[in-house]
């Protein structure tokens, strides 16, 4: 179906979207904060990025910014314990958001409209390609 970058935190958090995911056929994997986020990335290449808000190392803006150097097509989807003013997480290069909870209904439904999204767009763009273009963040905006 699909491989997913986990990256949060909490790993009671991580363990239950990892366990929920992986029933739905995704292969998972986690990372604990942007650093290691990036580094999984480029080992493993994931299909989609579910990204917390509020990292500690390395912070979500600079995360994403540096996901989306790599590959500007990746589909980044934040996840946060409040909802977020507006359409603000655009702005910054996220497919969407969504509001952390038990249930992963929502969470479930963003992943697969961003994954359908994707393979309508065609193949990925080759890390090289994605290299020529880069988005600038203004996160005082």
């Amino acid at each position: 179906m699909g491989k997913i970058l986990l990256v949060d935190d909490n790993p009671m958090l991580l363990l239950l979207y990892e366990e929920e995911l992986s029933e739905e056929g995704y292969e998972v994997l986690s990372a604990r904060n942007g650093k290691e986020a990036l580094e999984k990335y480029d080992r493993e290449s994931p299909h989609l990025v579910v990204l917390e808000l509020r990292l500690k190392i390395m912070n979500t803006l600079e995360t994403l910014k540096a996901l989306l150097d790599r590959n500007r097509d990746l589909p980044v989807i934040l996840n946060t314990a409040s909802p977020l003013e507006g359409d603000c997480y655009k702005r910054w290069g996220a497919e969407g958001y969504v509001v952390k909870s038990s249930d992963l209904a929502q969470l479930k439904e963003k992943i697969r409209e961003a994954l359908a999204k994707r393979r309508n767009m065609g193949s990925p763009k080759s890390y090289k390609d994605s290299m020529i273009g880069h988005v600038t963040y203004d996160a005082n905006r």
